[in-house]
C-alpha cells in the first residue's frame, strides 16, 4: 500500500508556484504604475486627451480643448520639476427672461479641466510657443542645451 501514490502530493509545489507567479504580476504592474506617474500627474479621470511627443529638438504636447478659445487656458511650466501644468475653464452665460424661455433643451454648462505631464527633459521656458487652431491646443517645448563647456572649479 506504501507505493501507492498520494493525490495530492504536488499541490504544494502548484499553490508555491502560483503564488510566486502572482507575486511577480503584481510588481510588474507597479513599476507600470510608477512609470505612468512619473509623467501624467493629473488628478482624477482626465476629461481631455493629451499628447506628449519628443521631435528631436523639442517636446510637443498635443491637447485637444474642444470649445476653448485661448483665454480660457492657462499653462504653466514649473523649471524644478519639469512640469508642464494646462488647466483651462469654460463659462457658460446665463439667459434671462426671454432668452432663457426660448430654450426647449439647455445642456452646455460650465466646464473646466485641469492636466498636468512631467517631462522627461528641461526645456528652454523663453522659447515655450503655444497655440489653438480648430479645438486643439500645440504646445511646443523646446529642449535646454546643456553647457557642454568645461569649467574651472576653485578648491578652497
Amino acid at each position: 500500500m506504501a507505493d501507492r501514490p498520494r493525490p495530492f502530493d504536488g499541490i504544494d509545489d502548484l499553490l508555491e508556484r502560483l503564488n510566486r507567479q502572482v507575486e511577480t504580476a503584481a510588481r510588474s504592474w507597479e513599476r507600470q504604475v510608477d512609470d505612468r506617474s512619473q509623467l501624467d500627474l493629473s488628478m482624477g479621470g482626465a476629461e481631455t486627451s493629451l499628447d506628449l511627443a519628443d521631435e528631436g529638438e523639442a517636446f510637443v504636447a498635443t491637447v485637444d480643448v474642444p470649445g476653448y478659445e485661448s483665454d480660457d487656458l492657462e499653462l504653466r511650466l514649473t523649471d524644478r520639476d519639469r512640469t508642464l501644468a494646462i488647466s483651462g475653464r469654460r463659462e457658460r452665460e446665463r439667459e434671462t427672461g426671454d432668452e432663457a424661455e426660448n430654450y426647449i433643451r439647455h445642456e452646455r454648462t460650465t466646464k473646466s479641466f485641469s492636466r498636468q505631464v512631467r517631462l522627461p527633459a528641461s526645456v528652454d521656458a523663453d522659447a515655450v510657443q503655444a497655440s489653438v487652431n480648430n479645438g486643439v491646443l500645440t504646445v511646443r517645448l523646446p529642449k535646454h542645451e546643456p553647457d557642454e563647456e568645461a569649467r574651472s572649479i576653485d578648491i578652497d
